[in-house]
């Protein structure tokens, strides 16, 4: 029987059950095909498709081939993004529709790759009130969960905070859980097969458990058990 997850569909219940498999979108946002962060999106793929899940691996080059412009100035007449490229496709497709959200990045210059800035910037063409359907869409983003890998040629930890701030604050804005990420060493290609913390199969794991992880963000308010596993759910196991 397929796994269930809170729908979070337009008009529909919010914890209304789904019977369809969890649908997953993994981002992979290196021009190399074969490249290191390339390797632990297709574990992460090949962890969540062994759970039952749905799952989509998008290769961003192949869809994206502008930035951001002034939506003043390329909006059609109908009110939509003019940029004629394959965004629309993979926004409304794969993007909108999915569960969970997952990022894959080369760490470039202590940030992401150019092409994920410009994948996460575009969304604002579509939640932009000059968007027809943009409340609609606005609330069909919210409520997902988001992971993030990224490979990395040094092993210096702060390298990769301002990509996991970045990622934090995004899924603060659109009331994502961040329940994940994975951070392989490597510089040549397949590089991160050999790094010996095993960020290969962690990412695989991480696919595997996308849905079963529990994040939490205590608030002076929250009220929680004086336990932390007293019910018996587990919390992030990849923080890397």
């Amino acid at each position: 029987m397929a796994q269930t997850v809170e729908s979070q569909r337009p008009g529909e219940n919010a914890f209304l059950p789904r019977n369809d498999p969890p649908r997953v979108v993994v981002l992979s946002s290196s021009p190399r095909r074969n490249g290191n962060s390339r390797r632990l999106a297709e574990a992460l793929a090949e962890g969540a498709a062994a759970a039952g899940h749905a799952v989509d691996l998008a290769h961003l080059p192949d869809h994206i081939g502008g930035f951001l412009r002034d939506c003043r100035e390329c909006r059609g007449a109908d009110g939509q993004c003019g940029i004629d490229d394959g965004y629309r496709s993979l926004f409304y497709k794969k993007i909108l529709p999915a569960d969970a959200i997952v990022y894959a990045t080369p760490i470039w210059w202590y940030g992401t790759s150019g092409i994920l800035k410009t994948c996460i910037d575009r969304i604002f063409c579509y939640i932009a009130n000059s968007q027809p359907d943009s409340a609609e869409i606005a609330a069909r983003l919210q409520g997902k969960r988001a992971a993030l890998l990224m490979s990395a040629e040094e092993s210096n930890f702060s390298a990769r905070l301002a990509i996991v701030q970045q990622m934090q604050e995004l899924c603060r804005y659109l009331d994502h859980s961040l329940v994940g990420l994975v951070t392989g060493i490597g510089n040549r290609r397949g590089d991160v097969d050999q790094d010996p913390t095993g960020p290969v199969g962690a990412a695989r794991e991480l696919g595997r458990r996308l849905f079963e992880i529990r994040s939490t963000d205590y608030k002076l308010a929250t009220e929680r058990p004086a336990g932390v596993w007293d019910d018996g759910r587990d919390f992030p196991g990849y923080w890397r």
